[in-house]
C-alpha cells in the first residue's frame, strides 16, 4: 500500500507551497521514518531567500530541511540496527561507500554525495522520509525530539572540534555565536578546553553561548575583539601581546570580519579553522601574517563519523541542544517558519518545525 506523505516545497523565492507525495515500502535496508521535528538551518533559509548556495542553484522545486528527527514506521529486508518505534534522528548525508574518500572514513568529500535539501536533492520537510538504515540513529529517551534532529549541527561542532585539533587545556575562540558557533562551544568544552571565547554581534546569542560552555563572551559591537581576545590569552599564558592568542579560531559566522578575525586570533603555531564562508568566494585576507606567525588554517565541510558521539554527549546530559531553540511553528505553520526565520535572524536562535 503506498503512504502519502504532504510535503513543503520551494517553488520560487520566499515561495513554499504545499504538494502530497507517495511514499513507497522501505526497500533492502531502507528504514521509513515519520518525521517528528526539523530544524530551519541558516543555509534551508539562504536557499529560500537566494536560491542558492555558491555552486548548489535551485534549478527546481525542492523540499529543504536536513536537521531531522523522527519514528521508524517501517523497515524493509536486512535492517537489524532499527526497529518500528523507534525514536531516530537521520544523517543527512549518504555517501557512495565505494570510493577513496569513503574507505579512508573521510567520507564528507564523497564525490557523490547525497545530502538533503542541498540541489537538486529533496529533503525532509514532509511527514515521512525514506532513509538507508545506517545513517539512522537510535535516539534514547533522554533526548527530546528537538535535541535529536539538533544532533546535525552538533555533528558540525564536534567536526569543527577535530579539525582544529582541540586539545585538553586549550583555548580557542569562536567568532559568531549562532547555532553551529553554540555547538562548536559546545564540542570544544566536551574535549577539554579551559578558555571558550565566544564573539557575536548579539547579546542573548552571547548569553546562549555562555549556557553552551564559553567561559568569556565579547560583543564586537562594544569592543575591539582581537584586542581583547590577545589581552585575555597574555595574560592566561603569560606571553607579551605580540605573541598572545587562542590555540584555536573558528569562524562560524559566515562573514568577512569573522573571517579576518579567525586569521588573526591564534597565537603563533595556532589553526585557524574556517566552519562558515564568507558570501563572496573570492575575498581580501591578510594571509602575510597569518604566515609569519605559521598559523594552520583548515576548512571545514560537513561532518564525518561524529553521530554516534553527539548521541552519547546529548544522552549523556553533557550538551543542552535545548537550549538553543527559541521558537517553534506547527507543520502547517512551515511558511511562517521560514519567513520569520528569514526575518529574524537578529532575535532568534534556532526555530523548529513539529511534524507531527
Amino acid at each position: 500500500m503506498t503512504l502519502n506523505s504532504r510535503t513543503s516545497v520551494l517553488t520560487g523565492p520566499r515561495r513554499l507551497d504545499w504538494t502530497s507525495r507517495a511514499v513507497p515500502q522501505p526497500g533492502a535496508r531502507e528504514v521509513r521514518v515519520r518525521v517528528t521535528r526539523i530544524g530551519v538551518c541558516g543555509s534551508d533559509v539562504h536557499y529560500y531567500s537566494h536560491g542558492r548556495i555558491g555552486p548548489f542553484v535551485v534549478n527546481g522545486p525542492l523540499v529543504l530541511g536536513h536537521e531531522v528527527s523522527g519514528v521508524v514506521d517501517a523497515v524493509g529486508a536486512g535492517v537489524t540496527r532499527v526497529n518500528p518505534g523507534d525514536r531516530v534522528a537521520l544523517e543527512p548525508g549518504v555517501p557512495c561507500r565505494r570510493c577513496a574518500y569513503c574507505r579512508t572514513g573521510a567520507y564528507n568529500l564523497c564525490p557523490d554525495m547525497t545530502f538533503m535539501a542541498t540541489p537538486p536533492v529533496d529533503g525532509a520537510l514532509t511527514e515521512y522520509v525514506l532513509w538507508p538504515d545506517d545513517f539512522v540513529y537510535p535516539v534514547p529517551g533522554s533526548v527530546s525530539d528537538d535535541a535529536a534532529a539538533l544532533l546535525e549541527p552538533l555533528a558540525v561542532g564536534l567536526w569543527a572540534a577535530r579539525r582544529g585539533d582541540v586539545r585538553p587545556g586549550h583555548s580557542v575562540a569562536v567568532l559568531g555565536a549562532g547555532p553551529v558557533g553554540c555547538t562548536t562551544v559546545m564540542a570544544a568544552r566536551a574535549v577539554g578546553a579551559t578558555t571558550i571565547i565566544a564573539v557575536d554581534l548579539e547579546d542573548f546569542r552571547l548569553d546562549l553561548a555562555r549556557q553552551a560552555g564559553a567561559t568569556h563572551t565579547l560583543n564586537a559591537r562594544h569592543a575591539d575583539a582581537l584586542a581583547a581576545i590577545r589581552e585575555l590569552c597574555a595574560a592566561r599564558d603569560g606571553l607579551p601581546l605580540s605573541h598572545a592568542g587562542v590555540d584555536v579560531a573558528f569562524e562560524t559566522a559566515g562573514s568577512l570580519p569573522t573571517t579576518r578575525l579567525t586569521l588573526a586570533a591564534p597565537k603563533p603555531g595556532g589553526v585557524a579553522v574556517l566552519v562558515g564562508l564568507p558570501p563572496d568566494p573570492e575575498v581580501s585576507l591578510d594571509i602575510v601574517s597569518a604566515a609569519s606567525r605559521e598559523v594552520t588554517l583548515r576548512g571545514v565541510f560537513r561532518y564525518a563519523n561524529c553521530y554516534p558521539a553527539a548521541v552519547e554527549l546529548a544522552a549523556s546530559g553533557r550538551v543542552n541542544l535545548d537550549a538553543l531553540v527559541t521558537h517553534r511553528f506547527p507543520f502547517t505553520q512551515t511558511p511562517d517558519a521560514f519567513a520569520f526565520a528569514d526575518r529574524e535572524k537578529r532575535t532568534s536562535m534556532k526555530v523548529m518545525i513539529d511534524v507531527r
